[in-house]
């Protein structure tokens, strides 16, 4: 008969680290984008999807700096908001939103027979200058959030761009990818909420390592 084995979250997180540790093989991670790696693969229990990570030369820098600044953090829907980590963000000032069932974005994306989505962006961007933009359902919201920042609408601290999916999920990173915009993304249809959270909970560990 089998019987769980009783500790403590913190004993599980640290055996799972290791585990991951040792499994990863070779990589070229530089230890701060590691820490995000390990808790993407932490997340998912997926080492193809935390291998296939993509880091901008100043995503770091720019994220942590973001956090640390009390910047606004936008998410494409409530399942990322709900995961992450309030404390260590309102810590600093900040604060995390989510518009796409604001009752005017609503509205609009009806009456121009567009998604929610895509509204959201529009008004996110207008109150959100200088933060971190997380996405990880929406591909069609990142999308948007690309073609805001090319028109020179949009100005983002980060871009955490890892919406999963079938259709544009892949082609929205690769196109944010292309950007020369602070980004944390990954190549193809993998990602989701649960990968996002994780990588801003990660980013929000190291700003407070940073402040320290």
């Amino acid at each position: 008969m089998f019987r769980p084995i009783t500790v403590q979250p913190e004993q599980i997180e640290q055996k799972s680290f290791q585990i991951i540790d040792e499994e990863i093989g070779e990589h070229t991670f530089t230890p701060e984008q590691y820490a995000i790696v390990q808790r993407v693969i932490h997340a998912s229990a997926d080492f193809e999807l935390g291998k296939s990570l993509l880091f901008h030369p100043r995503a770091i820098e720019a994220g942590t700096a973001a956090i640390r600044a009390g910047k606004k953090i936008v998410a494409d829907v409530q399942m990322v908001q709900v995961g992450i980590n309030k404390a260590r963000i309102e810590k600093y000032g900040g604060s995390i939103h989510v518009y796409i069932s604001d009752e005017d974005v609503m509205k609009e994306a009806k009456r121009l027979n567009t998604t929610r989505a895509i509204v959201a962006m529009r008004k996110a961007v207008k109150e959100a200058d200088g933060g971190i933009f997380a996405i990880g359902n929406a591909p069609t919201a990142l999308l948007e959030l690309i073609r805001l920042v090319k028109e020179g609408v949009a100005r983002p601290g980060l871009i955490i761009g890892l919406p999963v999916g079938f259709v544009s999920a892949a082609e929205s990173k690769e196109e944010l990818a292309k950007l020369d915009v602070p980004f944390i993304t990954n190549i193809g249809r993998k990602g989701g909420s649960t990968v996002t959270v994780a990588a801003l909970n990660a980013l929000s560990i190291l700003a407070e390592r940073k402040s320290v």
